[in-house]
């Protein structure tokens, strides 16, 4: 193996939460301050376990479906967006609902429903069975076709061509979604594009500095959990541009020394639902292997931020205004 003095990191910068995860996670935090426990979460709040272990510590319970929340009780609902039937469902439970939804999701729905009102086909490029795509088609479920890769492209049928536009996932690989679109516009010229890209901004950023750090990584470690979509996107965007290897893991415990052998540079990132902890983490994991040097590889700024769910803002300010 190579001396220690040679070992480095190269962190990426941005990485981990980005607003829409740090918004639901602390939606549920202030949730079980405000009311107590238990708070019901439908699906996991983010696609992270050391998220979803550490709420559920303080108290929430996370369910798969609307009707294992017991009536009258209170539900949040993911990250990651939910059809209208699911508020429906909510309301018939006689549920109090607190919607942490990330915006940009919630942009993509109110596009969906805006162009199926006005008639068109809605192409929405995804991944099947993603809980983000299930929450956006059921806005329009009669005018969405889900396409899934440009090899899903030769599967599509629409009834009428000029009437065509195309929205995607939020956490899809940049290149990936272009080659699909890419496809589609082959196949259908008078494909409409959607006013403004889907694929949220925390989302590229993360690819574009793994995109900077990988023809240099020996070895690229994604902080992630498997169901988190953009964190499998990064393991497969740092390969496809140049890393040697990478490997996803939840823990620093799951990196097998192994993979150290011979390694000279480790790139490191994180999905967006990962909180920093985990990071921190691995690095101290990787300085006891000899990888002391850590260097940034910094490629934006990131300072958006995302206000409470407003169910969860009126309550906190009638709290406040009652201790006046």
């Amino acid at each position: 193996m190579s001396t220690s003095a040679q070992r480095r990191v190269l962190l990426a910068a941005p990485r981990g939460y980005c607003a829409g995860v740090d918004r639901a996670v602390i939606a549920v935090e202030k949730a079980l301050e405000q009311y107590g426990a238990p708070i019901y979460v439908r699906k996991q709040i983010v696609h992270n376990k050391y998220v979803v272990q550490t709420l559920e510590r303080q108290g929430a319970i996370f369910v798969d479906e609307t009707e294992e929340v017991p009536e009258g009780a209170i539900v949040v609902f993911s990250a990651h967006g939910v059809a209208p039937s699911v508020h429906d469902e909510a309301e018939a439970g006689k549920l109090a609902t607190i919607d942490a939804t990330c915006p940009l999701v919630t942009k993509v729905h109110k596009e969906a429903r805006r162009f199926a009102d006005e008639d068109y086909d809605i192409l929405l490029i995804g991944h099947e069975g993603h809980e983000e795509v299930v929450g956006t088609m059921g806005e329009a479920p009669e005018r969405i076709h889900l396409v899934d890769g440009a090899a899903d492209v030769a599967n599509v049928t629409v009834r009428d061509e000029s009437k065509l536009v195309w929205l995607s996932q939020t956490t899809l690989s940049v290149d990936e979604t272009m080659e699909t679109v890419g496809a589609l516009k082959e196949r259908f010229p008078l494909l409409v594009s959607p006013p403004s890209d889907d694929i949220c901004y925390a989302t590229q950023n993360r690819q574009v500095a793994v995109k900077q750090l990988a023809p240099e990584a020996d070895l690229l470690i994604v902080v992630g959990s498997k169901n988190s979509s953009n964190s499998v996107r990064l393991v497969e965007v740092g390969l496809e541009y140049g890393a040697k290897a990478a490997h996803l893991v939840d823990f620093a415990e799951e990196i097998d020394p192994a993979w150290l052998e011979g390694v000279t540079t480790v790139g490191l990132t994180s999905g967006a639902s990962v909180p920093e902890i985990l990071v921190d983490g691995v690095l101290e994991l990787l300085a006891s292997h000899g990888f002391e040097d850590v260097r940034i590889v910094k490629t934006a700024e990131e300072h958006l931020t995302f206000s409470l769910p407003k169910e969860l803002r009126r309550d906190l300010r009638a709290e406040a205004a009652g201790k006046l």
